[in-house]
């Protein structure tokens, strides 16, 4: 078993989590302006990703130039792997690939803890990610306290390139946001991602 095979449900039955499903647990969180070149890059990029219609377009063309420019933004704040194996605890199924890991680290050569966030990319199913992203958290979870790192909370984003869902998990409590954030709302995605980074300290 992988973190892929997880469904919402699985993930919730094995691990004994609580899921909170509301909206707008972000609306206090404050927007990041996006850059010029970012917005330029995604007026041109997004018809691409979209007439291509694969996971792997929308992933290169949207999601990782957002990233880019939040690591950009935040200068050293974080580092950002892209499609690494993230092994934390195999027979639980707690293993696999992660599109994208963001840790506070300052390795650059191999995913070390404090891992703050994760985003999954999916080619249209948000829902259908759901599982996947929660499973992906709780191994950041574990990972970091082995790690002495014991961050309370870890950021989940489950994003089609253009569509946005953002979880948090602490303790065994999940919260799904209901609202779903667009490309329109890219300043506020960034603000999001921000938090996610920034919130907790050692």
């Amino acid at each position: 078993m992988s973190y892929s095979q997880f469904t919402l449900a699985s993930v919730k039955k094995n691990f004994d989590l609580t899921t909170s499903e509301e909206t707008d647990i972000f609306a206090s969180v404050s927007k990041i302006e996006c850059s010029e070149y970012l917005a330029e890059m995604l007026q041109y990029n997004v018809p691409l990703a979209l007439a291509s219609n694969t996971e792997k377009a929308r992933s290169e063309m949207i999601i990782t130039p957002i990233l880019i420019e939040l690591k950009k933004q935040l200068n050293t704040g974080f580092n950002l792997f892209s499609g690494i194996e993230f092994e934390v605890e195999p027979e639980k199924g707690l293993t696999g690939y992660c599109d994208f890991i963001l840790s506070r680290s300052l390795e650059k050569l191999f995913v070390a803890a404090p891992v703050v966030t994760l985003v999954e990319a999916k080619n249209e199913n948000i829902k259908g990610g759901l599982g996947q992203c929660i499973a992906e958290m709780v191994a950041a979870q574990l990972f970091n306290e082995r790690e002495g790192n014991k961050i309370s909370t870890i950021y989940g984003v489950v994003t089609t390139g253009t569509t946005w869902q953002f979880m948090k998990l602490t303790g065994k409590v999940v919260e799904i946001e209901l609202k779903e954030y667009y490309l329109t709302d890219i300043d506020k995605i960034l603000g999001i991602l921000v938090t996610g980074i920034q919130e907790q300290r050692e």
